[in-house]
């Protein structure tokens, strides 16, 4: 897990920067870490929480809590606005990424 979150945090942040958004990037780094000076930006939360997805239900719930995630933040008013979201996807809108929506 630990080189999962560090090898997409070092691709999604050189993504960030090569397309010039500054507003998640400087949100990135307002929320580091005080003592991680090893690093400009916080990706990721720290520590690794498993949950074991038991079935279809389980599932839904989380990926509904994730597309709400920046509803809840107040970035937008519906979670299909994030456009970084897969809620884009399951609203029936063009997303940025494929995303399989079949478990």
């Amino acid at each position: 897990m630990r080189r999962f979150k560090s090898y997409t945090a070092k691709e999604l942040i050189q993504y960030l920067d090569s397309q010039n958004i500054k507003q998640i990037l400087e949100q990135l780094a307002f929320y580091k870490k005080a003592h991680k000076d090893d690093r400009a930006y916080q990706f990721w939360q720290e520590g690794i929480h498993p949950e074991w997805i038991q079935n279809s239900e389980m599932i839904r719930q989380k990926v509904t809590y994730i597309h709400e995630n920046p509803v809840k933040r107040g970035y937008v008013d519906l979670a299909e606005h994030w456009r970084y979201s897969s809620a884009r996807t399951y609203a029936g809108q063009e997303g940025l990424l494929d995303v399989c929506m079949e478990w």
